[in-house]
């Protein structure tokens, strides 16, 4: 018996488990292998429970980006966010997810309009 492919499928099904989803892909580039994608606090940790699922690599930029986020007041433990903050980092993260969408709408747009050249161009040499 071939115990490879048994591993391999038992990791693929915790990440499922582990995504909640097996229609989980990438918010922000589209992979779709379960074993790359982890959950994202959209706010930040500190700030909401909102998550969304990426890859590791947009993970990384996306936290990135949210230690790039205006400093906030520091709340005593135990003591929840102003909810202003809360939802100011909220829409701070919708924002960094946002400017890499535009770009993807971009790319697809462009894509399509070369699409439609190519189509016309090789419908007119098919009529002359």
């Amino acid at each position: 018996m071939n115990f490879d492919g048994l591993g391999a499928e038992r990791r693929r099904q915790k990440a499922f488990e582990r995504l909640g989803s097996n229609e989980a892909r990438c918010m922000r580039c589209g992979e779709d292998d379960p074993e790359c994608l982890e959950k994202h606090h959209l706010a930040g940790r500190a700030f909401s429970d909102d998550l969304v699922d990426v890859c590791r690599n947009c993970h990384r930029k996306l936290s990135s980006k949210q230690r790039d986020h205006p400093r906030t007041p520091i709340y005593p433990p135990g003591d929840p966010p102003d909810p202003i903050v809360v939802i100011a980092k909220f829409l701070l993260g919708i924002a960094d997810l946002f400017e890499v969408l535009i770009g993807k709408f971009r790319e697809f747009a462009l894509h399509l309009i070369n699409h439609a050249h190519n189509a016309a161009a090789q419908s007119a040499e098919e009529q002359s």
